[in-house]
């Protein structure tokens, strides 16, 4: 079970039920199958009645949708709402993405920092391979594994870096810095490779562009070069 804590700013009743509504998205979002109402509210730490009543407004607004057989699921709606985040981002990216998978037959996607974790935005997947590499927007880990998170903590400030638990060391991010790419293998799912650069936007949440692979013939150089040569034109498109 995922314990779920409490926000302590706000005691009023509103800011509760808002703020358990958003934990039960969560939730939903991160379980691997449909949940029950009772299973719900287990992991909200709420009695069954209050998981209803909070399940039944999430209902009424297409965020949850329940079978008839009475379990619980993201509803459809939450995937329009989900094209609206960083909808600029998503657009001046997308021929990018597109480019790199044809050039390095990769699977390529932009990663932001959402706390201390780093989430996928939007990809793309190669069309011509025999195997690709699903990243799916929405997916996160911890901001202390994987390429993307080292490129994004490579252009945090010091401040926002030392409050990270696992923030990597000075010296390993000085390197990024230098070298211009971050680099992971095994670190997030085991078999998989991913290189990535800094994408650092105004008015947005730093960011990573990366690829994720298998196996490859392409060095971590000359992909991290190429990435590298996709930034200035996200960048250019956002104007």
């Amino acid at each position: 079970m995922v314990t779920h804590s409490e926000p302590q700013r706000d005691t009023s009743s509103h800011a509760q039920t808002l703020s358990r509504g958003i934990v039960a998205i969560e939730i939903l979002a991160a379980s691997p199958h449909p949940l029950s109402i009772d299973e719900l509210a287990a992991e909200l730490g709420v009695h069954r009645s209050v998981a209803y009543r909070i399940l039944r407004t999430l209902e009424d607004h297409g965020i949850v949708q329940r079978s008839e057989s009475g379990l619980l699921a993201l509803g459809p709606r939450l995937a329009t709402l989900a094209r609206g985040v960083y909808r600029d981002l998503q657009t001046a990216a997308l021929p990018e993405l597109t480019a790199i998978t044809q050039d390095l037959g990769m699977t390529a996607f932009i990663a932001v920092l959402d706390r201390a974790e780093c989430i996928t935005l939007t990809s793309v997947e190669p069309q011509q391979t025999h195997a690709t590499v699903a990243q799916r927007p929405g997916t996160k880990h911890s901001l202390a594994v994987g390429a993307p998170g080292l490129a994004i903590q490579s252009i945090l400030g010091a401040d926002a870096t030392a409050r990270l638990t696992d923030a990597r060391s000075p010296a390993e991010l000085q390197e990024i810095r230098t070298r211009g790419y971050a680099t992971s293998h095994n670190e997030v799912i085991a078999g998989l490779h991913s290189v990535a650069v800094p994408l650092s936007i105004p008015a947005h949440s730093p960011g990573a562009l990366a690829v994720v692979y298998v196996a490859t013939t392409h060095d971590d150089q000359e992909i991290g070069t190429r990435l590298a040569a996709s930034v200035p034109r996200i960048i250019n498109a956002l104007r």
